[in-house]
């Protein structure tokens, strides 16, 4: 239990010396990874039933040839398609945006140090110091925020194309 509140003091002491940034940072960070998370429980769970009911009803059908036939085939893997890229571009906007709060960090700690200089000088480095860690804090959060999803972001937008390509093929003419 002593690591859970001391682990909880070192996160609150990051925090506060991250300036108020961090905050919309960590917001960030949570929302990108609540929604790769998503992507990864429907991909793994929801998407098969959704390709079998999909199949199942291009396969019930009798004419799959005629005009009609083909508009509900793209009908069919639009629907594919659209269930399987939600989400994604706002899992790649949050990856995009993270590194741009950690730079508003940057500008807020930075002016938080200009703040110290006119009030106290530059002779003292110590009390400009919270400025200078409220300046790299958040910078090094956001890009730690958005390498960390990245990777993800991209295979999801590679198993959405795959998964729209398998469609297609299973819907074929027979």
């Amino acid at each position: 239990m002593i690591w859970i509140t001391e682990s909880l003091s070192a996160l609150r002491e990051f925090f506060e010396a991250g300036g108020p940034v961090l905050y919309g940072v960590f917001g960030i960070t949570i929302l990108m990874w609540t929604l790769i998370i998503e992507r990864l429980w429907y991909f793994r769970f929801v998407h098969p039933s959704e390709m079998r009911r999909v199949q199942s009803l291009w396969d019930a059908r009798a004419d799959t040839s005629s005009w009609n036939a083909k508009r509900i085939r793209e009908q069919l893997i639009s629907q594919v398609s659209v269930s399987a890229n939600r989400f994604v571009p706002l899992i790649r906007m949050c990856v995009s945006v993270a590194p741009l709060f950690g730079l508003l960090g940057t500008v807020t700690g930075m002016i938080q140090v200009f703040d110290i200089m006119a009030a106290l000088g530059t002779g003292n480095p110590r009390a400009m110091a919270s400025g200078v860690s409220a300046a790299t804090i958040p910078t090094m959060s956001g890009m730690v925020a958005a390498l960390s999803g990245i990777y993800f972001a991209g295979s999801m937008e590679k198993k959405v194309r795959n998964e729209v390509e398998r469609a297609e093929d299973l819907l074929r003419q027979h």
